[in-house]
């Protein structure tokens, strides 16, 4: 592979990376991700389902989304969801060393794994900005909450749609070819006239709806957060200072690694005389990057939504339900019918009350 064509692909932690001389083998990298990823990635989609599908299940039998947090946090756990179901077609490629599905597949996995990641992240920021408004501005917050909560749909509508469009070119470059004897699906830019002017685009994008515009929303509105809830007389305002720094961190600390990766890769984008020690650091340290971003839609379900007291009670009476209608069904009894019907009833009442201004910090 020569210098120019060398611009057509993307490089990855998968295969050689073109340098002025000679092709820098990542043979030590790709046996380390063929271990690796698959374990991680196989974890992550388990635990990332459980939780996901929990929060689902709450919304659709129990608390229904009534408030603009509910609406934001129910799309963001069908992202997750449909984020993670990528990621098994994407353990086995790193387990056998090739992309062993078809060429529609791959446009397929690649488009889902962009337009839910992007959305998940462009999710946060509605949520940051909603309790913004909700704890900061609450002296207006029912007025202007109740106001655009008809549209809190629309928005996640036009978050969904950002997405797709920002992630088009993911749809539209991917594909699967054969690369160094493999079948790989990965970008290749022969299409078009300035491949690296596309490729960074792609990074381009990623970088600001996938990070800076999220990180932009949550250190602006949870800085005002904490500062009104330390200046509140609230007995529980201890706690859910440390819920926000704890949400803050965590999205810190999973997405600041893979956003730095790729940064860097798109500073040495175009550049062949890389050393190939530097690649094969690089190599390393993205595919471990990436793993800890994918970690985070595991604990959007623990932070936003389980954390909340409220949100516990509803999926605690999902879990009596469950153990009272398995015990109906084996022993029909009194005392469980009884508990069975007070949960209920306990639900209904609950639902009446809820009121739509409900924090997801409100412990």
């Amino acid at each position: 592979m020569n210098s120019t064509e060398a611009y057509y692909y993307l490089d990855t932690a998968f295969y050689s990376v073109p340098t002025a001389d000679q092709p820098c083998s990542l043979e030590e990298v790709r046996q380390f991700t063929r271990v690796f990823v698959p374990i991680a990635y196989s974890l992550i989609c388990v635990f990332g389902l459980l939780g996901n599908i929990m929060v689902v299940m709450t919304f659709a039998f129990y608390k229904k989304a009534r408030s603009m947090t509910d609406v934001y946090l129910l799309n963001m756990a069908i992202t997750d969801i449909l984020f993670v179901l990528t990621l098994p077609f994407w353990a086995v490629t790193h387990a056998t060393d090739t992309w062993v599905f078809s060429n529609v597949l791959c446009k397929l996995m690649k488009g889902i794994y962009a337009v839910n990641f992007n959305c998940g992240m462009l999710l946060l920021a509605c949520i940051s900005m909603d309790r913004y408004v909700a704890i900061v501005q609450a002296t207006k917050s029912f007025r202007v909450r109740s106001r655009t909560l008809a549209h809190s749909r629309v928005i996640c509508v036009v978050v969904w749609l950002i997405s797709v469009i920002i992630s088009s070119p993911t749809f539209t470059f991917n594909e699967k070819y054969q690369l160094q004897g493999r079948d790989v699906c990965e970008p290749r830019y022969r299409s078009v006239r300035e491949p690296i002017t596309w490729k960074l685009l792609g990074l381009g994008l990623q970088l600001l709806f996938g990070f800076f515009i999220p990180l932009l929303f949550m250190t602006f509105c949870y800085l005002f957060i904490i500062k009104t809830l330390v200046q509140a007389q609230n007995s529980k305002r201890h706690r859910a200072i440390r819920v926000v720094i704890a949400v803050v961190l965590v999205f810190l600390a999973c997405e600041i690694p893979h956003n730095a990766v790729l940064l860097v890769t798109a500073v040495n984008t175009g550049k062949m005389n890389r050393p190939c020690s530097g690649e094969k650091l690089r190599a390393y340290v993205g595919n471990v990057a990436e793993v800890l971003a994918f970690l985070h839609c595991c604990l959007n379900p623990v932070l936003y939504a389980f954390i909340g007291q409220k949100f516990r009670n509803y999926f605690m009476k999902i879990m009596k339900d469950v153990w009272c209608a398995r015990r109906l069904k084996k022993a029909p009894g009194f005392l469980c019918a009884r508990v069975y019907s007070e949960s209920y009833a306990s639900r209904q009442t609950s639902e009446i009350t809820d009121n739509d201004n409900a924090s997801s910090f409100t412990m």
